[in-house]
């Protein structure tokens, strides 16, 4: 399958929107690139930032619930790590967005019915 396929085949705009929302700041790039690493629990990435257990844990709520990260309990630590189908999703509308070539089901209706205005003719 292509990227342009992967992309608009699985692409819901409220939940890309969610994600890139949760992108959207340093903090929280931090945490996915400390991650990148593998995975580690709550104490070594507030360690690792200098952010304080609340501050932290409302970043990686933002990144959990935009499903960029993962959890798992073991004991009292909740361990963090990055989903890779959720970021390799959007690496794929981000190429497909660079080349043109994405377009979601709801604007694929819309361009059919998109005319020109200067020119009188259709898109």
């Amino acid at each position: 399958m292509n990227v342009t396929a992967t992309a608009s085949a699985t692409a819901d705009p409220a939940t890309l929107a969610r994600s890139f929302q949760a992108l959207a700041d340093e903090k929280r790039l931090r945490v996915l690139e400390l991650l990148g690493g593998g995975e580690l629990c709550v104490c070594e990435l507030a360690e690792a930032l200098g952010l304080s257990q609340p501050l932290l844990s409302f970043h990686l709520r933002t990144l959990r619930e935009a499903g960029l990260v993962s959890t798992r309990k073991k004991g009292r630590w909740v361990h963090y790590s990055l989903n890779a189908e959720a970021l390799n999703e959007l690496r794929a509308l981000a190429g497909a967005l660079a080349e043109g070539a994405y377009e979601s089901d709801d604007e694929k209706g819309r361009r059919a019915r998109i005319r020109c205005c200067r020119l009188g003719r259709d898109a």
